[in-house]
């Protein structure tokens, strides 16, 4: 019965998180519908660009093509009416992510992690085959497979890392257990899996702390630039608000490119163009407003911020070294220097899938090549955080560092003493010799307490 209950609860989170996402879309969809087009409205449309953008925004490509009449009322060129747009507004997929680890840990603290990874993402699954097969649009076309594929794969991402988390240190009776059992085995080499994925995480969430703080910068000094677009697209204030929503959903998808920027080899915005510390070289831009923050200028100097995520590798590197000393497990140099590897190698494979979702086409022509190049962008960041994660793990042990581990070592022996209440004899000196190990109180010789009288009592 409770593996009953952990399902159903999970498949109840999984259409929850895909409600919340479809709301959020649709919310400012139906308001604008009804001040832009009032009465004469096409209601039909609504739910079918709600569904579109939702897949959309789980990295699901879209089609647009622009029909004849359009394109002889804004004058654009018949070759540009075909287009691919695939740079995703990765807030939801971000969201989608959260949430499942939310109901993955809840399943797992439940006792049942793959009952309800499984059930939840099933849920999900289903509910993105509902929406792709009842949201097509003929304009904006989106592949049927890719759209549920794509939502249930981000769904079972999530739910599977949080379950595991949450259930390999309590233990699950089962695979996790096994699977805990066979590593402890493995002697010095038992702690790497967990410190490589412990350090992986503190080195991304340093690498993105830094972006985002990088992003704020340069919207502070650069403010004035995306203001100027703003008026040179001369848009009403429901046409404002519509593209500063826009440009929020895209925030994640804007903190990987300036994550690449910081790593080294940066982004393109069209074919032939490049931002990169070393240099900026840019054509025409498109005249979105968040653009403006582009840097017009670079130069060999700015290299220097590559040491930022050389920076989140070092901190990835301590804590990973202040854990093993707080466990009292310290490692040779060999097996510290596969977690520095592991640490790098990792995070070269989430930088991978992050720029493959956030590079892609906005547009014809030019726009069919914009955001970070995959594998210059997994190597840099890999390599650097590398780096910052070996100086800290495989730098010589301090005194301070050995006395920290004899003193846990001796509190853990002290703690686990099954003995009661034991004192511990001074060292000899003066001629008294010391006990050769520690005594209990009531065995203590010579050591007696006399007797206290009522009346000795102070007043």
């Amino acid at each position: 019965m409770q593996r009953l209950l952990v399902a159903l609860l999970a498949a109840f989170d999984a259409a929850i998180a895909a409600a919340v996402g479809l709301v959020v879309i649709l919310a400012p969809l139906t308001l604008l519908w009804t001040l832009a087009f009032g009465a004469t409205a096409d209601w039909g449309a609504l739910w079918p660009l709600t569904g579109t953008l939702w897949a959309f925004g789980h990295g699901v490509p879209i089609d647009v093509t622009i029909a004849q009449e359009v394109l002889v009322a804004v004058g654009v060129p018949a070759e540009a009416s075909i287009f691919t747009v695939s740079v995703a507004p990765l807030a939801f997929l971000v969201f989608t992510l959260l949430f499942a680890a939310r109901s993955g840990a809840r399943a797992a603290n439940a006792g049942a992690w793959l009952t309800g990874m499984l059930s939840g993402t099933l849920a999900f699954a289903l509910i993105a085959a509902g929406v792709a097969l009842t949201a097509r649009l003929e304009a904006a076309h989106t592949s049927l497979v890719l759209a549920i594929v794509l939502p249930a794969a981000v769904y079972l991402v999530g739910a599977l890392c949080g379950a595991v988390r949450a259930a390999w240190d309590d233990g699950d009776g089962g695979l996790l257990d096994r699977l805990h059992d066979r590593m402890d085995a493995w002697g010095d080499w038992a702690p790497v899996p967990a410190a490589i994925v412990r350090g992986t995480a503190f080195a991304l969430v340093a690498v993105v702390a830094v972006s985002a703080a990088g992003l704020a910068l340069m919207t502070l000094l650069r403010g004035g630039e995306v203001v100027a677009l703003f008026q040179a697209a001369r848009v009403d204030a429901l046409g404002a608000v519509v593209i500063t929503l826009g440009q929020l959903v895209y925030l994640p998808t804007l903190i990987v490119w300036a994550a690449s920027w910081l790593a080294g080899p940066g982004f393109a915005v069209g074919v032939g163009t490049a931002v990169s510390p070393a240099g900026t070289q840019l054509g025409v831009v498109p005249g979105i407003p968040v653009f403006g923050l582009l840097p017009e200028n670079g130069s060999i100097w700015m290299l220097i911020v590559v040491l930022l995520p050389i920076a989140a590798g070092a901190v990835a590197g301590w804590v990973v070294r202040s854990r093993l000393v707080w466990e009292g497990t310290p490692l040779g140099m060999v097996p510290r220097a596969a977690i520095a590897v592991g640490i790098g190698a990792l995070t070269a494979g989430i930088a991978a899938v992050a720029a493959l979702l956030a590079s892609g086409s906005i547009g014809p022509g030019r726009l069919t090549e914009v955001g970070p190049a995959v594998g210059p962008f997994a190597l840099a960041l890999g390599g650097e955080v590398l780096l910052g994660a070996a100086i800290l793990l495989l730098s010589p042990r301090n005194r301070d560092e050995l006395a920290e581990e004899r003193t846990d070592r001796w509190v853990a022996e002290m703690t686990a003493s099954d003995s009661g209440l034991d004192v511990v004899a001074p060292a000899q000196s003066d001629g008294i010799p010391a006990f050769a190990e520690t005594a209990p109180l009531d065995d203590a010789t010579g050591f007696v307490i006399p007797p206290r009288d009522v009346d000795d009592r102070p007043d």
